[in-house]
């Protein structure tokens, strides 16, 4: 179920000051919790964490603390600053509970819509879903190449993997195609031209007719 591991120090000073001379030597404050432990402050190593941090939030790992058994966790959420990790909150894991996490969309291909002056927007870049560790993807993969102009996708439009429940509201926006800005006053400007023409027109036949 792991591929990666973590080792993780235990620590007992949680002032700010602390906390601010922890980063700058290099380590990042986090806190351990969940169903079968009590919450435990420890601290990680920046770049390590960032390793690991790549793989997705979703990606169980082994986390290794100092006088502890080794724990499966994810990391269920953080802080970050101009780039830099601020703190992680670590979540302890059982491999046959169901879990519920937010997981990246990875949207893919060119939607149809922004080849004839349409732009793409991602209302949603995360998807809440449920399912057992062992199943949670790393990223959930969406194909938007289809959607044309004032197409709207929803969560429940997204196809799942086997084994993955969705926990988001299905008709929760993920993503859209909408006019841009220059077509869409492009528009409103020819239409202002054929009213102007279709009024002239009747006034013209108004003229002729006295």
């Amino acid at each position: 179920m792991t591929s990666h591991s973590l080792t993780a120090e235990r620590r007992t000073d949680t002032k700010h000051s602390s906390l601010r001379s922890l980063r700058q030597s290099g380590r990042i404050p986090a806190v351990v919790y969940g169903t079968q432990t009590e919450s435990m402050p420890v601290s990680v190593d920046a770049k390590e964490l960032a390793k690991v941090a790549r793989t997705g939030r979703s990606e169980v790992f082994k986390l290794k603390v100092e006088g502890s058994s080794d724990l499966d966790v994810i990391i269920k959420d953080y802080q970050r600053k101009a780039g830099e990790w601020m703190h992680v909150d670590f979540m302890h894991i059982s491999a046959n509970k169901p879990i519920k996490v937010r997981v990246p969309i990875d949207f893919q291909g060119t939607a149809a819509g922004t080849k004839v002056g349409g732009v793409l927007q991602h209302q949603e870049t995360e998807l809440e879903v449920e399912a057992l560790p062992a199943n949670l993807p790393s990223a959930i993969t969406v194909d938007v190449s289809h959607m044309e102009i004032g197409d709207k996708l929803v969560a429940g439009d997204i196809q799942l993997p086997s084994g993955v429940t969705l926990v988001a509201s299905p008709e929760e926006l993920v993503a859209s195609v909408t006019a841009s800005r220059m077509a869409t006053e492009a528009q409103a400007a020819d239409e202002s031209v054929a009213a102007e023409g279709e009024e002239a027109a009747e006034t013209a036949a108004e003229d002729n007719n006295e």
